[in-house]
């Protein structure tokens, strides 16, 4: 086909080439604009309304649950979690067909022709936002069977990188073969997709069987174990390992089997024998062993299998039902699952984020690893109220999600009357809200602000006390103060404040009467709203990007 460049402008020509730049040149392409705008992507400002009554325990609270869509509940913690976070794992919709997955407040189905195109573009957004939050060691975990698995992972190599990409794993999810299927076929597992954000990620592994090490004989080196000291190679394949050891003291010769030459050459045998690291056998006809520390050993754990070794979805409907009742919630995950996961991936300190909560198992999870390792990790769930026209009053974030992880908090009476003691911790239970961007000056509330600035500075949350004059809570690098007001009364405080501190940032909506007022060098001022604004974006990242 011939070309028509040469009647091309030199601004043509270079759109042209930009547009092929922007293309990827290898991965995965869907039909985004074709299909209906994702009408959870606004350009509105999204705080956290603090609900007292379903928030559980005493105290500042670490670990958040909150409701709304994830995509608004992603956005606001870009604004205050960029970068912290060390663990995600989700469960996304599957995308079935079978009324699993809601795309613009409808259930996709199969004969949907761009039923996989919906998801990508759903599917994308979210986990453009999610990297975005992952520490630079950060990693993801996301389950998927069959239905998607395939798309699902060139989009997270278009998202992290081929270099992302730590493991697939597999897990047997039904252990009773289903007949239902057309083809025959029994789906008996599901599959975790694991990528790291940046490199250098390494899942711990398991530790291993030290039973066999022992020291009888009181070695300075410690605790050994008989090992075998033949290997499968006959003389035709490695010549070099077929010789005759020599005992030392008897001068009794021992030649290799026929079939298995010593794992060692000569000369590392002699060292060996020179070090006393030989076992020698007590009848002619034996064979001498390695002598074989667990100083020896590389790592102290093995490598950690892709098949994982949890309960299936049936032990996981108990489980929850025990806490819940059976049909309240479909096809759980098995906190045994999720919680190896992260034991894998986190220290005692970190972050856990769930954008598609469900049943609150990642929570559940991350309170049973602390439980009995002491830990202080902290989770963060993202759950919808998944309400439809039909089921106006459903909110499985409220009923489901935060009703289980406070029943795991507080203990509970499983179905057979039977008390489970609690683990103990708490959380805040927010809800997203959207304010158009132009009248978040005037619409933004007061205990929006105090919420997001705690969230952004690290620190526990503690309610808006609306009768103080200024709100105050020590964070890492100094005190954070938030100043609704400004008036002589909110002066005092703030300077009777400043003498028990070495460095505070105040919050307010007149910094720059503030800062003539108050010259003291360890103070710093910062605008509200506009500071949140400009953390928070005119619009979402992913929504100024448009295509991959």
């Amino acid at each position: 086909m011939a070309d028509n460049y040469d009647d091309y402008s030199r601004e043509q020509l270079l759109r042209l080439l930009r547009e092929r730049d922007r293309r990827p040149r290898f991965g995965l392409v869907w039909e985004r604009d074709e299909i209906d705008h994702d009408l959870s992507v606004n350009n509105d400002f999204v705080a956290l309304d603090w609900d007292a009554e379903l928030s559980c325990g005493d105290g500042p609270q670490r670990n958040l649950i909150i409701e709304g869509d994830n995509f608004d509940a992603l956005r606001t913690l870009r604004m205050t979690h960029a970068g912290r976070v060390k663990c995600i794992y989700i469960d996304p919709p599957y995308n079935t067909g079978n009324r699993d997955f809601i795309y613009n407040d409808r259930f996709v189905d199969k004969e949907d022709s761009y039923r996989h195109s919906k998801w990508l573009e759903f599917m994308y957004r979210r986990l453009e936002l999610a990297k975005e939050l992952l520490r630079e060691d950060g990693v993801i975990f996301v389950s998927i069977d069959d239905n998607e698995v395939f798309h699902l992972g060139l989009l997270m190599e278009q998202i992290f990188g081929d270099a992302g990409s730590v493991a697939t794993f597999i897990w047997k999810r039904r252990t009773t073969p289903d007949s239902r299927n057309l083809n025959g076929v029994s789906g008996d597992h599901e599959y975790v997709l694991c990528y790291q954000n940046g490199a250098g990620f390494r899942m711990r592994g398991r530790a291993k069987d030290l039973s066999k090490y022992t020291n009888p004989d009181g070695d300075p080196l410690g605790p050994w174990m008989s090992d075998n000291l033949t290997g499968l190679a006959n003389a035709q394949q490695r010549p070099n390992l077929h010789y005759q050891i020599v005992h030392p003291e008897t001068g009794l010769r021992y030649p290799p089997h026929a079939s298995r030459g010593w794992i060692y050459g000569p000369e590392r045998m002699a060292e060996l024998v020179k070090m006393n690291r030989i076992l020698w056998p007590k009848k002619p006809d034996g064979r001498p062993r390695l002598k074989r520390y667990v100083t020896d050993m590389k790592s102290a754990e093995t490598g950690y299998s892709t098949v994982l070794d949890a309960p299936g979805n049936v032990e996981a409907t108990k489980e929850l039902g025990g806490m819940l009742g059976t049909k309240i919630f479909s096809f759980p995950k098995p906190v045994g699952l999720i919680a190896q996961l992260i034991e894998q991936a986190t220290g005692p300190d970190d972050i856990v984020l769930d954008f598609f909560a469900g049943s609150g198992t990642t929570a559940h999870a991350v309170l049973k690893i602390n439980s009995e390792d002491g830990g202080r990790r902290r989770f963060i769930l993202i759950s919808n109220t998944e309400a439809m026209i039909e089921t106006p009053d459903k909110n499985l974030c409220r009923d489901v999600c935060a009703e289980r992880v406070r029943r795991v908090i507080a203990g509970y009476d499983d179905q057979k009357g039977q008390g489970v003691a609690g683990l103990g911790g708490g959380f805040a239970y927010l809800r997203c809200r959207r304010i158009p961007a132009a009248t978040v000056f005037r619409g933004i509330e007061h205990a929006q602000v105090w919420t997001a600035l705690q969230l952004i500075h690290d620190m526990a949350l503690t309610p808006y006390q609306t009768g103080l004059p200024m709100q105050a809570a020590e964070g890492a690098r100094g005190l954070v103060i938030y100043l609704p007001k400004l008036t002589e009364a909110v002066l005092d405080a703030l300077q009777t404040a400043m003498h028990a501190t070495g460095q505070a940032v105040v919050y307010s909506w007149q910094p720059a009467l503030l800062a003539q007022r108050l010259t003291d060098p360890r103070l710093a001022f910062e605008p509200i709203p506009a500071f949140l604004v400009h953390r928070f974006g005119a619009r979402s990242s992913a929504a100024k990007r448009g295509r991959p």
